[in-house]
């Protein structure tokens, strides 16, 4: 069974930089694609960021294109998302996702099949 284990969210400045961590855990963890994902109060949730498990490729949202990171610690099992130039609506809950092991590298939260607890991410302007 899969744990994914989210942290660092908080309240930030508008332009101001938050890392959040993932700890992962789990039979396969280390072979999954990893994503985060977040949802603002009355909106659907959204994706944001996916690095997979071959060759560490990313893809990115537009709307964080530029401005977040994220990467993974495969010896500790840990992915992180860097946000900098933070805005008022990157406000959210920030979840971390993982997919099936050697499954397809996604966009989509429905091929995630592991999801953390998720951490407030609030940006004040």
């Amino acid at each position: 069974q899969v744990q994914l284990v989210e942290s660092g969210g908080g309240l930030v400045q508008t332009g101001g930089s938050l890392r959040l961590s993932c700890a992962a855990s789990g039979d396969g963890i280390s072979n999954s694609n990893m994503g985060w994902f977040r949802q603002a109060p009355g909106k659907e949730r959204e994706f944001v960021a996916a690095i997979g498990w071959i060759s560490s490729i990313t893809h990115y949202a537009d709307s964080v294109k530029g401005r977040f990171t994220i990467s993974r610690d495969s010896a500790k099992n840990i992915i992180y998302l860097q946000m900098d130039n933070l805005k008022p609506e990157d406000t959210a809950v920030y979840y971390c996702a993982a997919t099936q092991p050697f499954g397809h590298y996604s966009v989509r939260s429905t091929d995630y099949v592991s999801w953390g607890q998720g951490t407030q991410v609030t940006v004040s302007s």
